[in-house]
Parts: C-alpha cells; sequence; structure tokens
C-alpha cells in the first residue's frame, strides 16, 4: 500500500471502518434475556431545594448541630453544640473540650433522642471533624446520612 500526502495510509481507514461496523453489529445482536431478570421501572426524583423543602417549611423545626470550628489562639477547643430552629441558631453555643461534648452529646440522646448534625467549618481541622464523627457514631450507631448544599445556593 502507498501513503497518500493528504492523510493517512488507505488501509487504516478500511480497517477503522470495518471496526466501526462490527462493533454495531455486535451491539444490536443482544441475546435472548433469561426471565430471572426483574423488569426495571422508572421514578421521578425530586429537585433537591425545591420539592423537598416545601413540606418542611410549613413545621417548626427543633434541631441540634455539632459545630466544628478552625483552630483559634486562646480557644482550647474547636466543638460548639448549638440548638437550631428554622434554621436560625438559638442559644448560640461556647465551646466544648471532648470529654464534656461526649457527656453533652449523651444527654442528648436521653432526652430527646436525635442525632445533631455535624456541621465542619471549610477551614476546620480532619482530625477534630472525624474525633467529633466518631462521638456521633459511638452514641447514635447505625445508618449513616449527609446533608450538603450546592456550591451554586450559597452566597
Amino acid at each position: 500500500m502507498q501513503d497518500h500526502s493528504e492523510g493517512g495510509p488507505s488501509w487504516l481507514f478500511s480497517f477503522l471502518d470495518l471496526a466501526l461496523l462490527m462493533l454495531v453489529a455486535m451491539t444490536q445482536l443482544a441475546p435472548d434475556t433469561p426471565p430471572e431478570i426483574p423488569d426495571l421501572g422508572q421514578m421521578v426524583v425530586p429537585r433537591i431545594g425545591e420539592a423537598g423543602s416545601d413540606a418542611l417549611a410549613a413545621e417548626s423545626i427543633e434541631a441540634w448541630q455539632l459545630r466544628v470550628h478552625p483552630p483559634e489562639e486562646g480557644v482550647p477547643s474547636p466543638y460548639e453544640l448549638v440548638r437550631v430552629v428554622d434554621g436560625q441558631a438559638i442559644d448560640e453555643g461556647q465551646r466544648i473540650e471532648s470529654a464534656a461534648l461526649k457527656s453533652q452529646l449523651a444527654s442528648l440522646k436521653s432526652a430527646n433522642g436525635r442525632k445533631p448534625m455535624l456541621a465542619p467549618h471549610e477551614d476546620s481541622r480532619s482530625q477534630d471533624m472525624l474525633e467529633a464523627a466518631a462521638m456521633l457514631e459511638e452514641i447514635w450507631p447505625g445508618p449513616r446520612w449527609a446533608t450538603v448544599t450546592r456550591v451554586a445556593d450559597r452566597g
């Protein structure tokens, strides 16, 4: 075969053409599906921030946040336990040492049983956040959930 000065050799085009035809033929020849394959359906997933939050906004919601702050000079601990009602912080907490936080979390569980939301600051240390997550997991064992916000919603 000879090379053409305008492009690649002509056999390369034929090879790619044949490979494409084989790929199309192989995708069209599917084997018979066995009867044990379940019949799958579809469901509509609501968009976060629209349909999901309308029902929650109608009632007053009380929750707790375990905030993890970045390290600061003169502040002994990065942890703060804050009560939140309708998205507004009530009774801004004070910084709590690990041992005191653990006992407050245990008393919170015995009082209302609800697990606080872990709310780490973006500049907090990973070690502090993981320690707070371990305390929550120790007191409230079970499935783990994460609450996130889209970056476009901030600001």
